[in-house]
């Protein structure tokens, strides 16, 4: 079968591929247009004409436009209903009989792309796969709306061959038919008619590219493969949804009408090209009602909503609440009453802005306070109508007057907002028993431009300042001086000196001891001079950095008495009391040593310099005809104690003594004990040298006692 000429008409472009032969295809027979977009689609003026056949006789023929603007009469012929100047970018118009159903696209384009529509026409089958005129196989796209109904599976085109050959099969493949999702499409090996087998869902995949290609008996490819487009057509199968909540806008009181407040889209998984996602928003409901019913209007496209009340009435003091719920409504096919819906709900705060400034609830406040005594004396209450959350509402207190001593303080209480004003140095009411305040209240934030401070943001606090028995204090506290340790008992230290605060009330004051950790001190009740009642010693453990810390009181004869405390630091001069000590006590050798230097010694001495080192270290006299050792200084501190020769394994006591710098020096005469061991295999081995010390003096004595018995 040869193939005729393929025609390109437009508007009307007619993609048909004819062959003098070729049995008829149930369906539209031009399932693609093209017509220009007018400045306005005129009331019943046909604008194409669409030819639809089942190949059975069309009975009961019946057509349905996705716009409802459009109508397709039973001969095919499409019109508008009524004058219509936008119907988007493409038409649907889907035809069923007894017997078939199948769909059409009509696409709307500019006069600028009508060029290029033609373009498109006539590109190769490998992309529109429309067949030329010398292929064997025809394979014409298919479109295929979803959510089809039972029964299937259901014919949706068909594979024509041109040329008859004995045996020969169709064969499809692709994603939908032997690839996942497979099982979608088949075709009919001998007819080539094409089905699908369920419903379809646009939004899943939307279009399958398959390959349709013949074989002979053997498999073997005789033809093909030629590409196969199958498109799922949008129905409106999706709500709108609302993905992005929750929705909050923000919006200050007072401002002015036509305020953005906040954007809210929907999304709509139908087909973007088409009315089925074409959104449009309606506000359904406002909570509350007052002042308006109509506070916020939402642009119908964008979904922009915005403030439509005066700004005398977005005033968030006289609102019943700051808070507004909006139940946002969004409708595809372009709000049109078919649509499906969707809806959310939008929450707008108008927020507070400082219009009104912060009031004392009365002129002047009262406050008692105890002289001596700090801490919150009074609460000032202040009233202020903006939003308690924010720095519109926060009072911050100032003292304009009345506090040259510093004396007060005023914070503000985070939860109450009040001012808490303290005393933060105690008051004496023998210099002021009254005191007058002048304090002011603020905001946070500054007040809007024509909003200033009043009168009612000042007021005076009367403070009385109540007398109390106060505690004699001691001049100076502390008290310090200097004495050397070691002064005779008896000695006057020094008079402590305590006067009364309340020079109005003639009171007698005695004196006592309230802290003398080593109990060398007494005090004169009457004149408070301190004296000794034991010796001082500087290096006693209850003296710290060489001062020793006592305390006494001063006892006012008031009803109650009141009492002071006053804290005496005697530093302690140093004098040469006490011997140096001598360190080690205890030294080892072996009775083969090559190195004959057995010890250094070290001297310390609890007294200070110059009563300390320089040390000197000397042997007392050694018995005998040859010396054993002698004694080496190395520093002011150290010497080293050296045999003269190697010793018997036994104990041997050396007497050294050690002299320290002071005026006068004082000596220590002391013994450095000596083991001499035996060493073997570089251990040591003192364990005999105590026994063989005790067995000789038992020797010693033993023969002593027989020389006294021979001389009665």
């Amino acid at each position: 079968v040869q193939v005729k000429s393929l025609f390109c008409l437009f508007p009307q472009v007619l993609l048909l591929a004819f062959a003098e032969d070729l049995e008829c295809i149930p369906g539209f027979q031009q399932k693609v247009f093209y017509i220009e977009q007018p400045s306005e689609f005129t009331e019943d003026q046909p604008l194409l004409n669409l030819v639809f056949d089942d190949c059975q006789g069309n009975s009961k023929l019946n057509f349905e436009v996705s716009n409802p603007d459009f109508k397709v009469e039973g001969d095919g012929s499409l019109f508008a209903l009524k004058n219509v100047s936008d119907a988007g970018r493409a038409l649907f118009v889907h035809a069923r009989t007894e017997h078939t159903e199948d769909m059409a696209e009509i696409l709307i384009v500019g006069a600028d792309e009508k060029h290029m529509a033609l373009k498109e026409i006539f590109k190769l089958e490998s992309n529109l796969g429309i067949p030329r005129q010398k292929r064997a196989i025809l394979a014409t796209p298919i479109l295929i709306p979803e959510n089809q109904r039972p029964p299937f599976p259901r014919s949706v085109g068909k594979v024509i061959r041109s040329e008859r050959t004995e045996g020969a099969k169709f064969r499809l493949s692709g994603k939908g038919v032997d690839q996942e999702p497979k099982g979608i499409f088949r075709i009919n090996e001998i007819s080539g008619d094409v089905s699908v087998t369920r419903a379809l869902d646009r939004e899943a995949i939307a279009n399958y590219e398959l390959e349709v290609e013949v074989t002979d008996l053997s498999g073997k490819v005789i033809d093909g493969p030629d590409r196969l487009d199958i498109s799922v057509i949008d129905q409106n199968d999706n709500r709108p949804m609302f993905k992005e909540g929750p929705y909050v806008g923000h919006v200050m009181e007072g401002s002015p009408t036509g305020t953005t407040v906040m954007r809210m889209t929907a999304f709509d998984a139908d087909d973007a090209s088409t009315d089925n996602a074409l959104l449009r928003y309606n506000i359904l409901k406002q909570t509350p009602t007052k002042p308006s019913p109509n506070m916020f209007y939402i642009d119908p496209e964008k979904g922009d909503i915005v403030t439509v009340v005066s700004p005398v009435l977005l005033d968030r003091e006289t609102m019943e609440t700051p808070k507004y719920e909006l139940v946002v409504e969004a409708k595809d096919m372009g709000g049109l009453d078919v649509g499906l819906t969707g809806t959310a709900t939008a929450t707008i705060l108008i927020d507070d802005k400082n219009d009104h400034p912060p009031e004392f609830t009365k002129r002047e406040f009262q406050a008692t306070v105890k002289e001596g005594v700090t801490g919150v004396i009074v609460n000032l209450t202040v009233g202020d109508r903006d939003d308690p959350a924010t720095g519109a509402w926060r009072a911050v207190y100032t003292i304009i007057n009345g506090n040259p001593g510093q004396s007060f303080e005023i914070h503000t209480n985070p939860q109450t907002n009040e001012g808490m004003l303290s005393v933060v140095k105690p008051l004496d009411y023998e210099i002021s028993a009254f005191h007058t305040l002048l304090i002011k209240v603020e905001n946070e934030d500054p007040l809007i431009p024509d909003i200033a401070y009043g009168p009612s943001s000042t007021a005076t606090v009367q403070i009385t300042v109540e007398d109390v028995n106060e505690g004699p204090v001691f001049h100076p506290n502390p008290m310090t001086v200097t004495k050397r340790e070691n002064i005779p008992v008896g000695s006057v230290v020094l008079t402590v000196n305590a006067t009364d605060p309340d020079t109005l009330q003639h009171q007698t004051i005695r004196y006592s001891v309230f802290k003398d950790p080593a109990g060398w001190l007494e005090i004169n009740p009457t004149n408070g001079t301190v004296g000794t009642t034991a010796v001082l010693d500087r290096e006693s453990p209850y003296v710290h950095n060489n001062i020793y810390t006592a305390q006494f009181l001063a006892i006012d004869s008031g009803n109650p008495p009141a009492t002071g405390t006053g804290t005496l630091h005697i530093t302690l001069e140093d004098v040469n009391d006490n011997i140096p000590s001598l360190y080690p006590t205890l030294a080892k050798v072996c009775d083969d040593a090559k190195d004959l230097r057995v010890v250094v010694l070290g001297a310390s001495d609890k007294d200070l310099h110059p009563n300390t080192d320089p040390f000197k270290f000397e042997l007392s006299k050694q018995s005998g005809p040859d010396k054993l050792w002698r004694i080496n200084k190395l520093n002011n501190t150290h010497a080293q104690v050296i045999l003269l020769q190697n010793l018997q394994k036994a104990n041997y006591n050396i007497p050294i003594s050690v002299t320290d710098s002071g005026k006068p020096p004082l000596t220590n005469n002391t013994e450095l004990k000596l083991q001499v061991c035996s060493c073997k295999k570089s251990k040591m081995d003192c364990s005999a040298t105590d026994a063989l010390h005790i067995s000789m003096a038992l020797i010693l004595l033993s023969l002593g006692s027989l020389f006294c018995k021979s001389f009665p």
